[in-house]
């Protein structure tokens, strides 16, 4: 049995939890960075299976967890990524994107960087039990100042993650050093959506998106629309770009799942189920409207 000491600091963990969550999601006076809001965040995942945090690839995908898996398969798949690659991994999460490339994919080694130290130390103990600790080597450190040689990796990837860096295009430049000539650059990511030419449509966008910088700790120089994404990636020196926008395959799927999943919205913190209980009144492209979600790919010339 657990000691009376033990269960009164479990419980005291868990409310210092609760009002931690209700401080950073419903007043001003919680900012965070995004290394504390992953760690708050801790293991609450979406998915039933693994510790995915993405939004979901919803092309084909009828559950969360099939979708989070698509959209990692979707990143791999753009980067061409395969037996004889080195590829750095920023943002990794829980690790459950580099599980799934090492058997799908089979590169040669993954590096992964993550600001989170909850996250790689729980990564790390995952993929030390899968035997994996070999291929993968997941590192705290950042995706804008890369603990890595010039020219060394084949891939650089980022999954939903590349919004918070400080900023998005020096981590371009940080991915443009690091990569070999040939390499390839793949984002998931999040972007300020075209803006509505109806006035007040507009101006619900620019709240929507304000409300998600402040509380998702998104750099202002991090407010992107496809032009300036393209370049920016242009000027840290890449070629053959790609930035194409999946945002119909990623919000309506998310969304309905949320609405007709009982078990995915248990998942969510509970201060963050409250809102979207009111937000399922709306379709996605309402409640998503201030977003695009895009699948950027550029190359290092060789």
């Amino acid at each position: 049995m657990k000691a009376a000491g033990e269960i009164t600091g479990a419980s005291r963990g868990r409310l210092r939890e609760a009002v931690d969550y209700l401080l950073w999601a419903y007043t001003p006076f919680r900012r965070m960075t995004a290394r504390d809001i992953y760690e708050l965040v801790s293991t609450n995942a979406f998915t039933a299976r693994g510790l995915y945090l993405n939004l979901g690839y919803w092309k084909s995908a009828q559950t969360i967890d099939q979708a989070c898996e698509a959209l990692a398969g979707l990143v791999a798949e753009t980067a061409a990524m395969g037996p004889g690659d080195d590829v750095v991994d920023v943002g990794f999460g829980f690790a459950d994107q580099d599980i799934l490339w090492m058997e799908r994919f089979a590169p040669r080694r993954i590096t992964g960087l993550n600001v989170s130290p909850s996250q790689v130390r729980l990564a790390s103990e995952r993929v030390r039990r899968l035997g994996l600790a070999d291929r993968i080597e997941l590192l705290e450190g950042s995706a804008t100042e890369m603990p890595l040689p010039d020219s060394s990796c084949d891939v650089v990837t980022a999954v939903e993650c590349a919004f918070h860096f400080q900023t998005r295009e020096r981590f371009f430049a940080e991915a443009f050093r690091v990569l070999r000539p040939g390499g390839r650059l793949v984002l998931a990511d999040v972007i300020r959506n075209v803006p509505d030419a109806h006035r007040f449509r507009r101006a619900v966008q620019d709240f929507n998106w304000n409300a998600f910088a402040q509380k998702f700790a998104v750099p202002a120089a991090n407010a992107d629309r496809p032009d300036s994404y393209t370049y920016k990636l242009r000027t840290a020196g890449f070629a053959d770009l790609s930035v194409t926008s999946i945002r119909e395959d990623v919000f309506p799927g998310w969304h309905r799942a949320l609405a007709h999943d009982p078990a995915l919205l248990r998942r969510l913190h509970l201060a963050g189920r409250v809102p979207y209980r009111f937000l399922f009144r709306f379709d996605a492209n309402t409640v998503y409207s201030a977003f695009d979600y895009l699948l950027a790919a550029a190359r290092k010339p060789a």
